[in-house]
C-alpha cells in the first residue's frame, strides 16, 4: 500500500505541484477519500481486469508463510541424516565438483543437535525445534527442494516471487490479484518483516511490480511504538482539522474526476484511491488487530506472551527472540481471523555478529540456536491456535528459507550454503498431515531421487490449487507476455495434498 511521504514539495513554478504532493500536504497521507464508488457511478473507473475463476473448490481461503532468511540448515533441524554422525571429521566427498558459495567443503559436520523422534508419524526433529514435535502429525515435510542459486538475493526473490530477479509480483501479490480480499479494513497482503529490519531485496519480496498496486504487501511491525508507517496525520501540523480534511476531501474529489477523464485507460488512480480508502479503513481497524494484550491468558501463555515488556534492550537474548517471533505469530493469527488473505512472517535479519540470521557460515550453533528455538515455539503455537478456532481447516501454513546448508563443514563450527537440497514444509487446509515427502541423499546434499526433485514453481502450483485457481490461468499480460507466479513450470503435487 504506498504510503510513502514524499521528501520536497519544491517546483521552479508555484502551479506545478503534483496530486501526490497535494495529498500529503493537505490531508496527512490519507484523507479517508471514498472515491471509488463516486466514480463508479459516474463511470469514470476503468473497467476491472476479469480474473481467473476457480478450476476447483477451494479447500483454503489464507496463507502464512514463516520465511527464515538466509538458509536455514535443513540437516540441522528436519531432515536427519545417521550417514553424517557416522562420517563426522572424515574429509567430505561429494563423488563430483561442488560449486561452493565460499570455501564450505571441509570435513563431514555432523547434526549439531540431536534429533528425537516425535508423534504418531514418528518424525525425527531436532532439539532445537522441539515444540513442533507438538504438531509434527499436523505437517507435511518436503525435503528434495531445489534452488538455482547459492546468492542469497537471486535464492530469496525465487522462493517469494518464483523468479530470481527482481521485478516481479510477490506471491502474496498473486494471491490477492487472483482473488481479492476477504474484508474491507485490513490489506490483502500483509508483510511482518523481522524486528531488525528487511531481508534481501527489501520490499522487492512483495512488491506487486507489474500488477496494480493495490495488490502489493503492507509492511506492518507489531510491538514498535509506530507499526504501520503513515497511517495517521503528523501531530505536529496543526492546519490538519476536521473543517480542513472535509475541504482536502471535496478538492481531491474535483481533481480526481478530472483526471480520471482525461486518462480512462490508467489504473494507477484507481489503485491510489482504493490504497487510500483501505488506509481510512484501516486508522479504526489495525490498532485493534494489532493489539495482542487482549488475548485471554491461556492464548498469550500458549505463545509464550504472558509477560509482554514494554520495550527490549539492544542486545536481545534468547527469551526476547522467543517473543518477538511468536509475536509476529500471534499478530498473523489476528489478521488472518479478521479477513486477509496472505500474511508474511519473517525470521532473521542482521549483519552484525554474533548473527541474528540464518546464514551460518562461521557457527551453527550459536547463529542458528536463538532463532530456531524461537521460530519452532511462534509456529508450533500458531498452529495449535490456528486448529483450536477451526481456521487451520482453511488456511495454509507454509515454511520456507532460500536454500539450505551444506553437510561438510566451514570453518569448524560453520555450514555453506546448499542451493542442490533443503527442506520446505506445509501443513493447514488440504494438506496431508504427517507426511515426509521426496527424500534427499544419505548427505542431504542433493534429492535422492535427482531427476524429480521439488522446486518451487511445484509448491506455489500447489498452494494456488488449494486456492482453487489453476496455476497456469493466473496470468497478467505484461509487455506481450502472460505472466503468471509459477513461470512456465509447475506441477501440482498431489501426493502431498488430500483430493
Amino acid at each position: 500500500m504506498p504510503l510513502n511521504r514524499r521528501k520536497s514539495l519544491t517546483s521552479d513554478r508555484p502551479s506545478a505541484i503534483t496530486r501526490r504532493d497535494w495529498l500529503w500536504h493537505c490531508g496527512g497521507g490519507l484523507g479517508g477519500i471514498a472515491l471509488s464508488t463516486l466514480l463508479q457511478q459516474e463511470g469514470l473507473l476503468a473497467a476491472c481486469q476479469e480474473k481467473p475463476i476457480y478450476h476447483c473448490k477451494p479447500k483454503a481461503k489464507r496463507v502464512v508463510q514463516l520465511f527464515m532468511a538466509g538458509g536455514a540448515s535443513h540437516i540441522d533441524l528436519f531432515d536427519f541424516k545417521p550417514e553424517l554422525i557416522k562420517r563426522h571429521g572424515q574429509p567430505s566427498q561429494f563423488g563430483e565438483h561442488v560449486e561452493a558459495f565460499q570455501d564450505g567443503l571441509g570435513p563431514w559436520l555432523r547434526p549439531i543437535w540431536e534429533f528425537k523422534p516425535y508423534g504418531q508419524s514418528g518424525k525425527m526433529l531436532s532439539d532445537a525445534v522441539a515444540p513442533l514435535g507438538e504438531v509434527v502429525d499436523e505437517i507435511a515435510f518436503v525435503h528434495n527442494v531445489v534452488g538455482k542459486t547459492g546468492v542469497h538475493s537471486q535464492g530469496t526473490l525465487l522462493q517469494t516471487t518464483g523468479f530470481n530477479r527482481p521485478g516481479f509480483p510477490g506471491m502474496g501479490c498473486w494471491v490477492s490479484y487472483g482473488l481479492g480480499s476477504l474484508n474491507d479494513h485490513l490489506p490483502t497482503f500483509v508483510v511482518l518483516p523481522d524486528h531488525r529490519g528487511m531481508p534481501s531485496n527489501g520490499s522487492k519480496n512483495w512488491d506487486s511490480a507489474f500488477l496494480p498496486a493495490d495488490h502489493q504487501g503492507t509492511v506492518i511491525y507489531p510491538g514498535q511504538k509506530t507499526p504501520i508507517a503513515d497511517l495517521f496525520p503528523a501531530r505536529q501540523e496543526p492546519f490538519l482539522t476536521g473543517q480542513s480534511e472535509l475541504a482536502t476531501r471535496e478538492l481531491l474529489k474535483r481533481l480526481n474526476q478530472h483526471h480520471a477523464q482525461q486518462r480512462p485507460e490508467d489504473e494507477r488512480l484507481q489503485a491510489r484511491i482504493r490504497s487510500y480508502e483501505l488506509a481510512a479503513n484501516m486508522q479504526l481497524a489495525a490498532p485493534e488487530a494489532l493489539d495482542v494484550s487482549k488475548e485471554p491468558e491461556h492464548v498469550l501463555k500458549m505463545y509464550g506472551l504472558d509477560s509482554i515488556p514494554s520495550e527490549y534492550p539492544k542486545e536481545i537474548n534468547d527469551a526476547e527472540e522467543t517473543h518477538l517471533f511468536a509475536r509476529r505469530c500471534l499478530v498473523a493469527r489476528r489478521l488472518l481471523e479478521r479477513g486477509v488473505r496472505f500474511v508474511q512472517v519473517w525470521s532473521g535479519n542482521d549483519n552484525g555478529f554474533p548473527r541474528r540470521n540464518w546464514d551460518s557460515h562461521e557457527d551453527v550453533k550459536r547463529d542458528h540456536g536463538p532463532l530456531a528455538r524461537a521460530m519452532a515455539r511462534g509456529a508450533a503455537a500458531l498452529i495449535k491456535d490456528l486448529k483450536q478456532r477451526g481456521l487451520l481447516d482453511d488456511t495454509i501454513v507454509f515454511w520456507t528459507t532460500e536454500f539450505g546448508r551444506m553437510p561438510s563443514s566451514q570453518g569448524g563450527k560453520g555450514r555453506d550454503h546448499n542451493p542442490y537440497c533443503f527442506t520446505n514444509w506445509l501443513c493447514g487446509a488440504g494438506i496431508r498431515a504427517g507426511l515426509t515427502w521426496g527424500p534427499s541423499d544419505e548427505w542431504g546434499y542433493k534429492p535422492l531421487d535427482r531427476q524429480h526433485p521439488t522446486e518451487v514453481y511445484d509448491l506455489h502450483a500447489t498452494i494456488l490449487h488449494l486456492l482453487g485457481i489453476d496455476h497456469e490461468k493466473l496470468t497478467f499480460r505484461h509487455n506481450g507476455i502472460d505472466r503468471r507466479l509459477t513461470d512456465v513450470h509447475g506441477r501440482v503435487m498431489h501426493d502431498l495434498i488430500t483430493e
